[in-house]
């Protein structure tokens, strides 16, 4: 069983995750709403990733013994300035999940909880696999500054993306 004080950090994260979703398919509708169609799957990719983090909480929760708690959803942005606007903020965001999570890890080593600290590294990886994917399109965004070839490149390569599920059990 997971003490009542990280249990309450779980749920907060899987509160954190749903909210990444959410923020991602807001600024989906924001590319679609621009017929930039890569950009918005990637973006809809990344909120599918988002809810499947939240998955492997609650399944890692449910598996010790914890109850899952759904709290209300607070809601996203839905506009931005330009598609490295909407980028920077996806750096900014996903950093501060990364923050988040560390201080889950800190929690979870504080109270001597070897499973949900080893159950958390999973998630230390995929903060600098997240971080650094948002890190290259803002740079990509940033040399091809006005170019609307450029643009029109990026965003047919984003739409290549596709959603692979983790496996929950990693």
């Amino acid at each position: 069983m997971i003490v009542a004080a990280m249990n309450e950090a779980l749920n907060k994260q899987v509160n954190a995750e749903l909210y990444s979703a959410y923020l991602y398919l807001s600024m989906a509708s924001y590319f679609d709403a621009l017929n930039l169609k890569g950009f918005a799957n990637w973006m809809t990719v990344q909120a599918r990733e988002e809810i499947s983090h939240a998955l492997k909480f609650y399944t890692y929760m449910n598996e010790r013994g914890s109850r899952v708690t759904m709290m209300a959803i607070e809601a996203p942005p839905t506009e931005w300035n330009s598609p490295l606007d909407v980028f920077e903020q996806t750096l900014d965001h996903e950093r501060k999940v990364t923050g988040l999570i560390n201080n889950l890890v800190d929690q979870a080593s504080s109270l001597k909880d070897h499973a949900t600290t080893q159950m958390l590294q999973w998630f230390i990886a995929e903060q600098v696999e997240e971080e650094s994917s948002a890190e290259e399109i803002v740079q990509k965004l940033k040399l091809i500054e006005n170019s609307k070839g450029g643009l029109f490149m990026l965003d047919k390569e984003l739409g290549q993306r596709i959603f692979v599920p983790s496996n929950q059990n990693e």
